[in-house]
C-alpha cells in the first residue's frame, strides 16, 4: 500500500525534534514537504531531515498536490485559521493541541471538516501509546476494581519571556500546554465526561499566563485531581486508584523513543516486591499516531483523536479559566 504523504506546516521545534523524525519512521507515512514563513528556514530544515520539497510559504504547502495531510504545529492562537485553510484545501489535518483555544473554535474546524469531507484529529499522541492502550485494557478488565480516583502531575522550568509558552496572546500558559493531557487522559481511563469541575490557578505577574494550577473534577463515577505547573522542577506522573488496585503510569506524556515505558501496578502494598513492573517495548508514540492516522486515511476510518473529543476536551479547558476567574464550581 501506498504510503500516505505529510506536510509540515512550519519549522516549529515539536516537528523538527519531534513528529518529523517519527513519521519518517511509520510504515504507512512519509514527509513529503515543509515550509516555513522563511524560505531559508525550510530549506534548511528539509535538507536536514531528508525532506525531498520545501515551500517559503504556509500557502504554497496546501497547494502541493504531493501533500496528502497537513500536520500543524503552530502557536496554539493560529490552529484554527491554518486548520480551515488546510481543510479547505483539500488536504486532512493533524492539529497540535490544543486544537482550539474555545469550544466555538472546535465547533468551526467540525462544520468545516464535514463539508470538506476530509479527516482532521488533536495530535494527542498519547492515545497511540502502548503503555496507555493496555493499562485502559487493565482498567476495562477490573484490574482495579472499580475505578474511583485519577491523580496526576505534569511541570516544567520555563521563565524564557520570548517563549510561546510564556505569551498570553498566543495561547499560552501551563493549562493549554500541558493541563491538556491529564484532562484528556482523565476522561480516556473512565470513558466518561465530566460533570463539574472546580480549579485554582496562579499567574505570572510579568507574563500574565498560568504557571501554577490544580483542578479536581467531578465524573460519573469518580473523581480526578491534577496539578500543573510551567515554574516548577519537570515530573510527571499519572495514577489509577480502584477499588482493588493501583495503576502508576511513570512517563505518561513525553514517554521516550530510546527505553521501554513502565507501568507499575499493586494491589495496595508499598513493598516493592508485591508491584509488578510492566515494561514496554522500546518505542515513538509519534510514530504509533502517524500510522494511525495514516491508517484512517487509506482505509477510511477514525483518526486517533477526533474533533469531537477534542471538542470535549476543550469544554474542560475553558471551564477550567471560568472556575478560577468566578472562584467556584462550574457545571459542564
Amino acid at each position: 500500500m501506498e504510503k500516505i504523504k505529510w506536510g509540515i506546516l512550519s519549522t516549529a521545534k515539536i516537528g523538527l525534534k519531534q513528529v518529523i523524525p517519527a513519521l519518517q519512521k511509520g510504515d504507512r507515512c512519509t514527509v513529503t514537504a515543509i515550509a516555513s514563513r522563511s524560505p531559508d528556514k525550510a530549506r534548511v530544515a528539509a535538507s536536514s531531515l531528508g525532506i525531498e520539497r520545501f515551500h517559503g510559504s504556509y500557502e504554497a504547502l496546501l497547494a502541493d498536490p504531493e501533500v496528502d495531510v497537513v500536520y500543524n504545529p503552530l502557536p496554539n492562537n493560529m490552529h484554527l485559521e491554518w486548520t480551515l485553510k488546510a481543510m479547505e484545501a483539500g488536504k486532512h489535518v493533524l492539529c497540535e493541541k490544543p486544537a482550539g483555544l474555545s469550544v466555538a473554535e472546535v465547533e468551526e474546524m467540525i462544520r468545516v471538516r464535514d463539508r470538506c469531507g476530509v479527516k482532521a484529529g488533536e495530535a494527542f499522541m498519547v492515545k497511540s501509546n502502548p503503555q496507555w492502550i493496555e493499562t485502559r485494557e487493565r482498567v476495562r478488565r477490573g484490574e482495579v476494581g472499580e475505578t474511583r480516583l485519577i491523580q496526576g502531575t505534569f511541570s516544567y522550568h520555563n521563565v524564557d519571556p520570548s517563549n510561546i509558552r510564556n505569551i498570553s496572546e498566543l495561547g499560552g500558559g501551563g493549562v493549554w500546554d500541558i493541563g491538556c493531557y491529564p484532562v484528556t487522559m482523565s476522561r480516556y481511563i473512565f470513558e466518561e465526561e465530566p460533570l463539574r469541575l472546580v480549579a485554582m490557578l496562579e499567574f505570572d505577574p510579568d507574563f500574565k499566563t498560568d504557571r501554577l494550577s490544580s483542578v479536581m473534577m467531578q465524573f460519573p463515577s469518580g473523581q480526578a485531581q491534577f496539578s500543573v505547573s510551567t515554574q516548577l522542577v519537570p515530573y510527571q506522573r499519572m495514577h489509577i486508584l480502584g477499588t482493588r488496585g493501583h495503576l502508576e503510569v511513570m512517563i505518561p506524556f513525553n514517554a521516550p523513543n530510546d527505553r521501554p515505558c513502565k507501568v507499575s501496578q499493586d494491589r495496595g502494598s508499598i513493598l516493592l516486591d508485591e508491584i509488578t513492573i510492566h515494561d514496554y517495548p522500546v518505542s515513538d508514540q509519534y510514530t504509533h499516531m502517524g500510522n494511525a492516522f495514516s491508517k484512517a486515511i487509506q482505509e477510511d476510518g477514525e483518526v486517533p483523536v477526533t474533533l469531537e473529543d477534542a471538542l470535549g476536551n476543550t469544554r474542560v479547558l475553558t471551564a477550567i479559566f471560568e472556575s478560577a476567574k468566578q472562584g467556584r464550581w462550574v457545571e459542564l
